[in-house]
């Protein structure tokens, strides 16, 4: 399982939004600059959570996006399954895979349950605030006299 750049910039969008969540809509212009993102490819990953449901949409001048809730109510695998597809580490395992004949007898297949499960408790158990926690901790301290 590798995930892709969309995976990781999606992340990053969910985070810029929850940091700058007191400001209201936050235009995508202002997220790509931040996180030296091109906007076009934002543009390509709004539509996976405006179908979920994840952010909130203003169009206009006073215009952009806004999580729909709590940063604490995404959890990260939430995200990635929705924009990678299954975080499954082999095919089999995937949602709809179509069940090999040798699965009866595999001796590696437990352990691709094993490490599936580690991964899927593991990000779903990290939210998008947890991570807005751990990058304001890192720069609590880191001031210039």
């Amino acid at each position: 399982m590798k995930i892709s750049t969309k995976g990781r910039y999606a992340l990053r969008l969910l985070i810029d939004l929850a940091e700058h969540a007191d400001e209201g809509y936050v235009s995508l212009n202002d997220v790509a600059k931040r996180q030296d993102i091109s906007k076009k490819y934002l543009e390509q990953i709004i539509p996976v959570f405006n179908k979920s449901g994840m952010l909130r949409t203003n169009r206009g001048a006073q215009g952009g996006y806004m999580l729909a809730k709590s940063p604490d109510k995404y959890k990260v695998g939430e995200v990635l399954r929705l924009t990678e597809g299954s975080l499954a580490p082999v095919a089999c395992l995937e949602d709809g895979a179509f069940e090999c004949e040798k699965s009866v007898d595999c001796a590696t297949l437990p352990m691709w349950k094993g490490l599936y499960k580690v991964i899927t408790d593991y990000l779903d158990n990290i939210t998008v605030q947890d991570l807005l926690n751990e990058k304001r901790s890192k720069y609590a301290n880191d001031y210039v006299i």
